[in-house]
């Protein structure tokens, strides 16, 4: 059975006065362990990896497998619109000792179908670590078409997907198209139990850094095929899932962390800011209403 499954924590990285808090880093770990997160996965775009350094990253991915020591999996962000830069990120990651890594498709550049291909393809050869793939078109401007998944699928390092598109018929199609074993993880929060009743294996979930024992539950629930179980956890955590994007990902969670005191400050880096007060007020009802402050 692939250990992608069930409920993997897209986790923020906290900083202080713009350096990462590296033991509200390591704190937010155990918080995650100890409330059944089946998998961290450090330097997403949660992780607000677009504004670390080389050596930030490979800080925050070394401390992540440090910390987890074994107990869960580590899948380390090593994304990058170069195919160079995405390869060292990656070889990094594999010599970190991570389980795994998550690769976002290159931004900015739109390369093509074939284009896609050829830059996965290039990183599995280069680098002999399991790799899942990341489809997120609101954030890069291309879409990972399902023909081009299954392609991909073909290689053997190549072992899944966090599908950001939030549409079930793109996902349908990469479920049927794939192998049984190629893992379909949802990237978004509030498709994560459909994507796994349609034959997902999970979610790499930004709400699970505020209510991780609840987003675990509801994703060992639909794996289990208990639809009703999972039915009510996704319609509880459901305001939880909207509040969170309140802005841009990740105001809302780190903001949240902070006003939970899991973290000493919810800042994130430029060109990220805080949120307006209205918004703020707005995101202390939603966490209020779910008991969590």
């Amino acid at each position: 059975m692939s250990i992608f499954r069930g409920a993997f924590v897209a986790i923020v990285t906290p900083f202080i006065d713009g350096e990462i808090d590296e033991q509200g880093l390591v704190d937010l770990i155990e918080f995650h362990i100890a409330n059944g997160t089946h998998g961290i996965v450090p330097c997403g775009t949660t992780g607000e990896s677009a504004t670390m350094s080389h050596e930030e990253h490979h800080r925050v991915v070394e401390l992540t497998v440090k910390t987890v020591n074994g107990r869960i999996p580590v899948v380390a962000g090593s994304g990058s619109n170069s195919t160079a830069e995405a390869i060292n990120l990656t070889r990094h990651a594999k010599e970190a000792g991570a389980d795994g890594v998550l690769m976002v498709s290159p931004y900015y550049n739109k390369p093509s179908q074939e284009g896609l291909y050829q830059h996965y393809k290039a990183v599995a050869e280069a680098v002999d670590v399991p790799i899942i793939l990341y489809n997120v078109p609101s954030r890069t401007s291309s879409n990972i078409l399902p023909a081009t998944t299954a392609r991909l699928a073909q290689i053997d390092n190549i072992v899944g997907i966090k599908e950001a598109t939030a549409d079930l018929n793109q996902i349908s199609q990469i479920i049927r198209l794939c192998p049984d074993d190629f893992s379909v993880l949802s990237g978004d929060d509030f498709t994560s139990m459909p994507t796994v009743l349609i034959g997902g294996k999970g979610v790499i979930s930004v709400t699970a850094n505020v209510a991780p024992r609840d987003m675990a539950d509801m994703m060992e629930a639909a794996l289990a095929g208990d639809v009703a179980k999972a039915n009510q956890i996704h319609y509880k955590m459901f305001p939880l899932f909207q509040a969170m994007f309140y802005e841009t990902n990740p105001v809302p969670a780190k903001k949240s962390l902070e006003l939970m005191g899991k973290i000493k400050s919810g800042l994130p880096r430029l060109p990220l800011y805080s949120m307006d007060d209205a918004t703020l007020a707005r995101l202390k009802v939603a966490l209020s209403d779910y008991g969590l402050i």
